[in-house]
């Protein structure tokens, strides 16, 4: 019964989210025609919609009510900042990766000239929704904590570009590790340091802004104080939980499945929990993050089982 509930409320808020974002993104035959068809062509058919739905899912948590209108915007102001950071994150500059929601890459499509210009637009746009008529009075505390989870230095970007840096510095050390000085010097290992690198870019990469979703959404619901500080918390434990979990479905799942190209993490170097202490291990704590996350939800809030259940799917996710 549960299951159905939560199948029934996720069809109704994914049906209203798509035509949320459809009525908010400028239409295809708009000027300029070319940019337009890349932005929405980044955003409209495909995508789980997790952020937003995460979202609106706190939001209703917190108010102990059914569906929260003013809340929409921002949910839509996340899945354009999501959907922003995925075009370019495919770029050759980047992953240079060809395949996304089971579709050539943005750039792959329009070329990396517009694919840019999308993303541009998509995380303009994204604070645009923040102005919506219905988010004004919290506009003043979204605004900030939106662009500081999107940015730097503890956001999404910082994330990005220390993910960056690890990859090369992890290059560099595959082809020198065998003639290095600090063989056999006692101190941290390899592998603890690495460990501990990559938990602080999978926060602030993947984290900040599901964090933000959970935080956010409770500010609109009217989370304040302890619940608040409840929210941020399972949020903080869930977006490593959900990188984790995508690091192992890099290595264990299929093109097919996930509807980008696996097997990326290990070409280009990037450091990984399952490169680190092994897939067995990487599941293990994506659990134990999803179960503490799960019981401070399920302590704080009496009507949060949308939310509750949409952080038991992203623990065992398949795609």
């Amino acid at each position: 019964m549960r299951n159905t509930l939560f199948a029934a409320w996720r069809e109704g808020r994914t049906r209203a989210l798509e035509a949320a974002l459809e009525q908010a993104l400028p239409a295809a035959s708009a000027a300029p025609a070319s940019l337009h068809k890349a932005m929405r062509y980044g955003v409209l058919g495909g995508g789980k919609r997790i952020r937003p739905l995460l979202c609106l899912a706190a939001a209703e948590a917190a108010a102990g009510s059914g569906p929260l209108p003013e809340a929409m915007p921002l949910a839509c102001a996340f899945e354009f900042l999501h959907c922003y950071s995925l075009i370019h994150d495919d770029l050759p500059a980047l992953d240079n990766d060809d395949l996304r929601r089971g579709r050539p890459t943005c750039h792959r499509q329009f070329g990396e000239a517009l694919a840019i210009l999308a993303g541009d637009g998509l995380l303009t746009l994204a604070f645009a929704q923040l102005g919506d008529s219905a988010l004004r009075p919290w506009t003043a505390q979204l605004l900030p904590s939106f662009a500081a989870a999107a940015g730097t230095p503890e956001g999404m970007l910082a994330g990005q570009a220390a993910d960056i840096a690890a990859s090369i510095t992890a290059g560099i050390s595959a082809n020198s590790a065998a003639d290095s000085p600090a063989a056999g010097r006692a101190g941290p290992s390899g592998a603890e340091i690495s460990l501990a690198t990559v938990t602080a870019i999978h926060r602030r990469k993947t984290g900040a802004v599901i964090r933000a979703c959970l935080t956010l959404g409770g500010v609109v619901g009217g989370a304040k104080g302890k619940r608040l500080q409840v929210l941020e918390s399972a949020g903080n434990d869930l977006g490593l939980a959900f990188q984790i979990t995508d690091d192992v479905l890099d290595v264990t799942s299929d093109a097919a499945t996930l509807g980008k190209s696996p097997g990326k993490d290990a070409a280009q170097n990037k450091l990984t929990y399952p490169a680190l202490v092994g897939i067995g291990a990487s599941l293990q704590q994506a659990q134990i993050l999803a179960d503490a996350a799960l019981a401070r939800l399920g302590e704080t809030f009496e009507h949060a089982e949308p939310l509750l259940q949409l952080c038991r799917e992203l623990a065992r996710r398949t795609k």
